[in-house]
């Protein structure tokens, strides 16, 4: 691997040149202990190891995994288990942010109760509904 130096040549009478001259390899020479020089040895560029290159690629890997595919299936998981234990009178918040009590529970719906003076009853997806508060009144 050849390099090239540019010098600069800037005399008072005449416009400055610009040079383009080969870089000196850069040579060692090994001295025996009775002072006789061996052959020159050039450096080389220091190779990576391919097994670091190939242990990146697995931590690589395995972290996309954790974030791509692990995290949001745990998530179905666990809304999965709270839609099969919702119960009558449990009081619940949808994703719209819709609070009611559970009246029934079905396989593809889930009917509300979202006011007590008018009886007003919805029916949402099983999917909608965001958290049981009275589990969380429990805990605290």
């Amino acid at each position: 691997m050849n390099s090239a130096w540019m010098l600069a040549e800037v005399s008072p009478n005449t416009p400055p040149t610009i040079k383009s001259e080969p870089a000196e390899q850069q040579n060692t020479a090994i001295t025996a202990a009775d002072g006789n020089t061996a052959v020159p040895v050039t450096k080389q560029p220091e190779k990576s190891n391919p097994m670091f290159t190939f242990i990146m690629f697995a931590v690589l890997f395995v972290l996309m995994y954790f974030m791509l595919f692990r995290g949001p299936k745990k998530q179905r998981a666990q809304q999965a288990k709270l839609i099969s234990s919702l119960k009558k009178n449990d009081r619940v918040r949808t994703i719209g942010g819709i609070f009611g009590t559970v009246i029934d529970v079905r396989d593809d719906e889930v009917t509300l109760k979202i006011d007590e003076s008018n009886n007003t009853k919805i029916r949402v997806a099983p999917e909608a509904i965001s958290r049981v508060l009275t589990d969380d009144k429990k805990q605290e």
